[in-house]
């Protein structure tokens, strides 16, 4: 991929502040296709508006002054939570006093920060740049023990060194991220568990069982990434909850 297109494709604001790596990824799945470069650019952008701005308003890529409901209701994943969120952390926290939390693909989830009940360390990784400064700007406001990081989860040796240089426990979260990776690169999801699972203590992997808004039932049953988890990890946990499965498990 050349310079052009990538120009081509971040003149989108949604796409402006998207990893590189990202963007090759979604511009190789159409590469070879027998097709004119400008339908290659579209389709590519078909696919990085699903993995990645599909569900969020677009209110969210101006940096804005507002209180972390307001910023969580935005996004559809984060909105639909919102009732669990307590459930949820006191679930994952069980019998940690403080931890580190790795959240990947976290959207703008650091805004849940002040639902954990715990001393958290929380880093957040995200691909989308203005998430990321909206997430800073929250913390550096309200004084939280926090970070947001902008990197693509496809640079997987940097994932890997921001998860160690964390204190232990090491809590990893991939809410709703499986579906979106594999959607670039398949197979990558297990590729990068195995890895985490070496530098954390416990992951934590979420997924819709119930279609965002409508909320009917997904058919599909994900067998692939369940039977992984469950034959290669020691499962401490799984759960569901406002259309959303939870999976805790370690090595």
């Amino acid at each position: 991929m050349n310079d052009k297109i990538l120009e081509k494709i971040r003149e989108k604001r949604e796409f402006s502040q998207l990893p590189e790596k990202d963007i090759e990824i979604a511009f190789s799945r159409f590469e070879k296709r027998q097709a004119s470069e400008e339908e290659k650019i579209n389709l590519a952008k078909e696919l990085l508006r699903k993995v990645f701005s599909a569900f969020i308003s677009k209110k969210l890529l101006s940096l804005k002054n507002k209180e972390p409901e307001w910023v969580l209701r935005k996004h559809i994943s984060t909105r639909e939570r919102m009732p669990y969120y307590k459930e949820i952390y006191k679930k994952f926290f069980e019998g940690y006093a403080k931890a580190s939390v790795i959240d990947l693909g976290a959207g703008i989830n650091g805004f849940s920060y002040k639902f954990f009940g715990r001393d958290i360390k929380y880093i957040a990784i995200e691909s989308i740049g203005q998430l990321v400064e909206l997430m800073n700007f929250y913390f550096k406001q309200d004084k939280i023990n926090g970070k947001a990081v902008h990197l693509s989860l496809f640079e997987k040796e940097k994932v890997i060194e921001i998860i160690k240089r964390e204190k232990k426990p090491r809590i990893v979260f991939m809410f709703k991220v499986i579906d979106a990776l594999e959607s670039l690169m398949p197979n990558y999801s297990k590729e990068l568990i195995s890895e985490i699972a070496q530098v954390s203590d416990k992951i934590i992997v979420s997924f819709a069982t119930k279609s965002l808004g409508s909320r009917e039932r997904f058919k599909a049953k994900r067998n692939w990434i369940l039977d992984f988890i469950h034959t290669n990890f020691n499962v401490m946990g799984d759960f569901e909850l406002g259309g959303e499965r939870y999976m805790i498990f370690g090595k």
